[in-house]
């Protein structure tokens, strides 16, 4: 999913994605080509957040009744970004994904849909908060590893201190967060108001 941020990202900001490759220690990368820092910038900020966004969009999917648009749309991705995948590690985890995608937009009534997407949603969330706690952690207490991480590569692109990315970092994931918080509660009749 991280990957996958740093490639749509690209995209939208006009770069061109050569390739992603996912490896079997949850690691990868993105490349893309581009003129500009903007492009560059814009496709480097949105690895972090993206599971983040991923997790909100399924979590509003779920709550407003639109399970079986977001798989399909979750899958058409998928399928697309078989394009751009330059390995066969990263060809088989985005195919099972595909398949899993379709599977339960085929076969499986919608209550099931929206229990599986609030699963994944919430595991993304999860799982936002975990890599931002990892990142963070490198800049911290695992400075060896510094150039792994995205903040410490825009600083290097930009200039901007590292510590100013991981805040984007942590303001967009906090959004999301507050967002698919607010979906729950008001899906789920938890809001009271008081006249």
């Amino acid at each position: 999913m991280h990957e996958l941020g740093h490639a749509i990202a690209a995209i939208l900001s006009g770069r061109f994605v050569s390739g992603i490759r996912i490896h079997r220690n949850h690691s990868g990368d993105a490349t893309s080509s581009g003129r500009g820092v903007a492009g560059t910038v814009i496709s480097g900020i949105f690895g972090y957040p993206e599971p983040a966004i991923a997790g909100a969009a399924l979590l509003w999917s779920v709550f407003t009744g639109y399970t079986a648009t977001a798989l399909f749309a979750g899958g058409v991705v998928l399928v697309v970004t078989l394009l751009v995948i330059r390995n066969l590690f990263g060809v088989l985890v985005v195919l099972a994904s595909a398949a899993v995608a379709a599977g339960l937009w085929f076969w499986a009534n919608p209550e099931v849909r929206g229990y599986a997407l609030l699963a994944l949603g919430i595991a993304l969330l999860v799982g936002a908060l975990r890599g931002l706690v990892t990142v963070v952690g490198v800049h911290t207490a695992r400075r060896g590893q510094l150039r792994t991480s995205d903040a410490y590569l825009l600083f290097k692109r930009t200039g901007v201190p590292s510590p100013v990315w991981l805040t984007v970092f942590a303001l967009i994931i906090g959004a999301c967060l507050f967002f698919a918080v607010g979906v729950a509660v008001d899906g789920l009749g938890l809001r009271t108001v008081t006249v």
